[in-house]
């Protein structure tokens, strides 16, 4: 169900199951934090791109399996949601940009596991949302990473009325990154993601840790994360390397 592969120091994690447009079960989940496991541990990994096959990023859940566990009790729920929290933490612990590259569309939990991303890049005409209120549900882990990427009241719009929005509209709102017309998006995503790749992987990596680190912090502590952070920076081969790069062009 994923497809995982690794060139030019890209992960490529691609959602397999265009005929369920790439739907989300326990498999899947599993596959995307296995390619994320492996990608982490592998030292000549620079970025990390999720795609879905077909015409689609991701439906969300599969409502038929969502069906055959709703007379499951609170414990298998419990489970069944952490299973899904457990890939959006992998992503946020990763030490590499996890990348999303939209196209077609990316709803209820494939929006989600998009948001979970650090990046999403998308094709103009993809479509975004978090439709669950309509079928009575909540899309209630995002919210922990859709609170701290748009401003409340725009979260708090999507996920009551289950507003459906195109890339541009999501560009506006804050929720991604990079907008490509359509037959330019193949090659506007490996641009993105090759310019990413060729930054310093230890600064990136620091700076990703201390950006999520700060999440919560009062201005006096996040200030403090920063001081240990810059001197973490400076200690690096990649910083040493660059100073010296910096003066002998100067």
């Amino acid at each position: 169900m994923i497809e995982y592969r690794v060139a030019g120091g890209i992960a490529r994690i691609t959602l397999n199951r265009p005929e369920k447009r790439n739907a989300l079960n326990p498999e899947l989940i599993a596959g995307i934090k296995d390619g994320l496991s492996r990608s982490a541990a592998d030292p000549d990994v620079r970025v990390v791109l999720l795609t879905g096959a077909g015409s689609d990023f991701c439906s969300g859940a599969d409502l038929a399996g969502l069906d055959r566990a709703a007379e499951a009790g609170v414990m298998n729920h419990l489970d069944t949601a952490r299973h899904m929290a457990n890939a959006f933490l992998a992503m946020r612990h990763h030490p590499r940009p996890v990348v999303a590259a939209v196209r077609g569309r990316a709803l209820a939990g494939g929006c989600g596991l998009a948001t979970a991303c650090d990046l999403i890049v998308a094709e103009e005409s993809a479509q975004f949302g978090y439709p669950e209120v309509k079928i009575g549900f909540v899309p209630a882990m995002v919210m922990a990473i859709l609170r701290r990427s748009i401003s409340e009241k725009r979260a708090f719009e999507l996920i009551t009325t289950g507003e459906i929005i195109t890339a541009p509209q999501a560009h506006a709102a804050g929720l991604i990154n990079r907008v490509y017309a359509d037959d330019e998006f193949a090659q506007g995503v490996e641009d993105y993601v090759a310019a990413l790749a060729s930054k310093s992987a230890s600064a990136v990596a620091l700076s990703k840790n201390l950006l999520y680190h700060m999440d919560g912090m009062s201005f006096e502590s996040a200030l403090e994360a920063g001081i240990h952070g810059n001197a973490l920076a400076r200690m690096t081969d990649d910083a040493r390397r660059g100073i010296e790069r910096f003066v002998k062009k100067n």
